[in-house]
């Protein structure tokens, strides 16, 4: 079992999210209100290469022994600033296989679909960070930005809310980007 952290949404394109007492995920959409939820792709680059895409990157969520890592590296991150909408602690995230359930709090249920790919935005945010996130490997880069996922199930999700994991039957299938 996992726990929630912290929640955040924006219902801008901006790069970081802002933290918030709860959000609505919404089955197939993402999280009310926020500029990424929706059926179809919502991610601008993504827009602009086939806006007829489904959307597997509705909810966006981050482990939050990364920011100690990246602490002990120099680096202040706090909840939304990646840009995810659900921070996370005790559960490793990125060694979920793909289709993992997620069950959260009450109700939401969500998908797991891949890897956030870390960008230069990233960098931009704050320099010297992406080569701690997107760490290249002579087998190619280690992606360590979150997951990606879908909304199953509708539900409300706060801080405190616990996170159960239902791993997929059959063989594991490892995250790639999405």
């Amino acid at each position: 079992m996992g726990e929630v952290i912290a929640v955040c949404t924006d219902g801008d394109h901006q790069f970081s999210k802002s933290p918030v007492d709860r959000i609505d995920i919404v089955a197939g959409l993402g999280v009310r209100g926020d500029a990424h939820a929706g059926e179809k792709v919502q991610h601008r680059s993504r827009v602009r290469a086939n806006p007829d895409q489904p959307n597997l990157r509705q909810v966006h969520l981050m482990h939050a022994e990364l920011f100690d890592e990246l602490a002990d590296k120099g680096f202040r991150i706090e909840p939304g600033d990646l840009g995810e909408n659900i921070t996370t602690r005790g559960i490793d995230l990125l060694s979920l296989g793909r289709d993992t359930v997620l069950h959260i709090g009450d109700r939401a249920v969500l998908q797991v679909t891949g890897l956030r790919n870390p960008c230069s935005q990233i960098e931009a945010f704050m320099p010297g960070l992406l080569k701690h996130v997107a760490i290249k490997t002579n087998g190619g880069i280690v992606r360590k930005a979150g997951i990606m996922t879908i909304a199953l199930e509708s539900g409300k999700v706060s801080p405190g809310d616990a996170i159960r994991v239902d791993q997929p039957e059959g063989s594991h299938i490892p995250l790639e980007r999405v």
